[in-house]
């Protein structure tokens, strides 16, 4: 039986915690995992899980063996690397991919668009959730997430940044006021996300950071929808420059305290293992840096 494999299994055991969940994300029945992993131990001539019916544990001899399995396949993929150079083969498969539902449809769409053009052997699923997908269970190969710091647990690859501005229509500015300090936020109807600054919004000046409680009669879980409400004269929120900078333009909307910076996020993509990274999604993540940048196009002046 191939001792690559059954280092794959075992690291994937040990980092999942799930003999079951091991088994999917390599794409094999639970039953060939566990012979795989019964080859390890032989192998090894030792036990590498406590195994109880709630959950795994590593012995002594399996946390020796752990980091060496790593390595294995870090040198396995590097050979591979090696052999496959002036090789390599137009991408082909399927990409299952989340995303929340305003950053799809302001960016993601059009960079599947293009990718999908440019390599006709791909396909892409996008499923919209504004949540925080299980990737195991829910068979994702990459979820986009944008978050001020990931999970440290969590395997990801950092595609930009994601910055944010305060806005609200001209009519509701007219109507009620123009903020001219952070301190006058607290007087004004604030728009707020469930997830980010649900009532407290942190901005900085010249080094000094305020921080305003604010609060207001609208909040939603998705960055579409306070869009829409600020559009419709409700009131000032929060949102991503990939999703208004084309209304702060045209001037439909205007920038509220704009001489006040809100401390940028990162745009991630998360996936389940960085062991054996199917080609097709590395070189999709390649892709998304490239395109994506460390300053994104949205944010061009």
């Amino acid at each position: 039986m191939d001792r690559v494999t059954a280092a794959a299994v075992f690291v994937e055991i040990a980092e999942r915690g799930s003999l079951t969940a091991a088994a999917n994300a390599l794409e094999m029945s639970r039953a060939m995992a566990t012979r795989y992993l019964a080859e390890l131990e032989r192998w090894l001539g030792a036990r590498v899980f406590h195994r109880t019916t709630r959950r795994l544990g590593l012995t002594a001899a399996g946390e020796q063996a752990l980091e060496r399995c790593r390595r294995l396949l870090e040198l396995d993929a590097e050979l591979r690397a090696i052999a496959g150079a002036g090789t390599a083969t137009a991408p082909q498969g399927r990409l299952r991919i989340a995303c929340s539902t305003s950053f799809a449809q302001c960016q993601m769409a059009a960079a599947v668009a293009e990718y999908v053009a440019r390599h006709p052997g791909v396909s892409i699923d996008m499923v919209l959730a504004d949540r925080a997908v299980n990737l195991v269970e829910e068979r994702i190969d990459l979820a986009i997430r944008i978050a001020s710091a990931l999970d440290p647990n969590l395997i990801a690859r950092k595609l930009s940044v994601c910055r944010s501005v305060l806005c609200a229509s001209p009519r509701y500015l007219a109507a009620r006021g123009v903020p001219q300090r952070a301190e006058d936020l607290a007087r004004h109807n604030c728009l707020t996300h469930h997830f980010v600054g649900k009532s407290l919004w942190r901005l900085r000046r010249d080094g000094r950071e305020s921080a305003v409680a604010v609060g207001g009669n609208i909040s939603a879980n998705e960055a579409g929808v306070l869009l829409e409400a600020v559009r419709a004269d409700a009131g000032i929120a929060t949102l991503p420059t990939y999703q208004v900078r084309p209304l702060l333009r045209s001037g439909e909307l205007t920038a509220v305290l704009p001489d006040y910076d809100i401390e940028p996020m990162g745009l991630y993509a998360v996936y389940a293992t960085r062991r054996q990274l199917p080609d097709l999604v590395r070189g999709f993540l390649d892709f998304l840096v490239a395109r994506f940048g460390d300053e994104p196009a949205w944010d061009a002046a």
